[in-house]
């Protein structure tokens, strides 16, 4: 009986011994055997944490790896931003280490359609942290209309279900960040809020800052805020900096006058050999540019690799609209020459993975508004020839 129990089951002190004995059933237990276990389970929990931290550093390769699946061609920029984001996480998982490691964030050169924000959305979901999408043109300086540079963070916040720890190991990616340059290397006179102001808005924000949001859902007037360390906070600039390649020709290939000069005919210029003062000359300064020690290009895809990410890749385009159309019981499929023109078409609009999208839209949107009648009418199949690639509304107008 509970009663009858007057020793510790693990220590076997008496109760005379002990400041309490806990009883249940036939067994015991004394406070210190109590503060003993607790003890021991702390440690296990510390130790664990530290193997999950080391752990938790990513491989470059299977960064590197895991981008293939999703993100056609470009192989030097997945391994320069696979590099780029494990030495990030190598610094935040070591807080402790003595040499203090500068944070690494990183810039994304390349035309539209390249694939530089699902590059950035890929290794967000590999590592499992929050991530936003930012497009730098809708931001202006605190205070005029638009959305302030720390709505970033608060954005951020969200995705990251309210979780300050979480938040504050995500990734931010800042879309069209081309499009803040200031119009000119001099200062300008007049007040650009949606440029170089922006650009000097963001910089305490990137190097990394203590700021503090309003919490989702509160009034700014409530003063309930949220402090929020951007130091570990990851940012990913990109823009296709349309112009900047002929900024590194002149800067490569020098200029020549008089009569004596010697003209290159070159004129392939690789995005790769930018320079800090090429994007000075486009229009970032030098603050905003330091803050990014990691750059990235992207280059345009070719044939064969956007007829890939029609068919290959995970969750590739045919493969969405295959998975629509099943849901009305049809099956859709595309000849091999259908591909040819559609990869052919979005190589002339120079729009990339963009435009494939927007290609498929335009070929299949008369067969999806018809899809439900397709069924009753027993169409189980759906085929998509060149006649259908040129000129798919004539279906539509027919069918109307």
């Amino acid at each position: 009986m509970p009663d009858t129990i007057t020793r510790c089951s693990f220590c076997d002190k008496h109760k005379d011994q002990i400041y309490k004995l806990i009883v249940s059933h036939n067994v015991a237990i004394c406070n210190e055997c109590v503060d003993l276990c607790g003890n021991l389970i702390t440690n296990t929990k510390k130790t664990n944490s530290v193997v999950e931290t080391k752990k938790s550093i990513p491989d470059p390769k299977d960064i590197r790896d895991y981008l293939n699946q999703y993100v056609i061609g470009q192989d030097t920029a997945k391994i320069v931003l696979s590099v780029a984001i494990a030495n990030h996480y190598k610094r935040i998982n070591n807080p402790d280490a003595k040499t203090e490691i500068a944070k690494g964030n990183i810039l994304m050169i390349g035309p539209t359609g390249t694939g530089k924000t699902l590059m950035a959305r890929s290794v967000a979901r590999y590592l499992d942290v929050p991530f936003v999408v930012a497009d730098a043109t809708t931001l202006t300086e605190a205070g005029y209309v638009g959305d302030d540079v720390e709505s970033l963070i608060t954005r951020l916040y969200t995705a990251a279900d309210n979780d300050v720890d979480r938040c504050q190991r995500g990734i931010i990616f800042l879309d069209e960040v081309d499009k803040i340059s200031r119009k000119s290397e001099s200062s300008t006179v007049s007040k650009d809020v949606s440029g170089e102001g922006v650009q000097q808005a963001l910089l305490k924000l990137i190097e990394g800052t203590k700021c503090k949001i309003v919490a989702p859902g509160s009034r700014k007037s409530s003063g309930d805020t949220i402090e929020i360390d951007t130091t570990n906070i990851l940012f990913i600039a990109g823009g296709a900096f349309v112009g900047l390649d002929n900024i590194i020709k002149n800067r490569v290939q020098g200029t020549s006058m008089g009569f004596n000069a010697q003209f290159s005919t070159a004129t392939d210029i690789d995005l790769e050999e930018v320079a800090p003062d090429d994007l000075v000359r486009y229009g970032l300064i030098p603050e905003f540019v330091g803050r990014f020690s990691s750059y990235v290009s992207l280059h345009s895809l070719n044939k064969l690799q956007l007829i890939s990410i029609l068919t290959e890749v995970q969750h590739n385009f045919i493969g969405q609209y295959k998975w629509l159309f099943d849901q009305d019981g049809v099956d859709l499929k595309f000849d091999s020459e259908s591909l040819d023109i559609i990869a052919d078409r979005t190589l002339q609009t120079k729009t990339g993975a963009r435009g494939l999208h927007s290609e498929l839209e335009r070929i299949l949107m008369p067969h999806m508004f018809d899809l439900p009648r397709y069924r009753r009418n027993e169409i189980l199949t759906v085929t998509i020839n060149k006649t259908q690639v040129n000129t798919p509304m004539t279906l539509l107008k027919e069918n109307s």
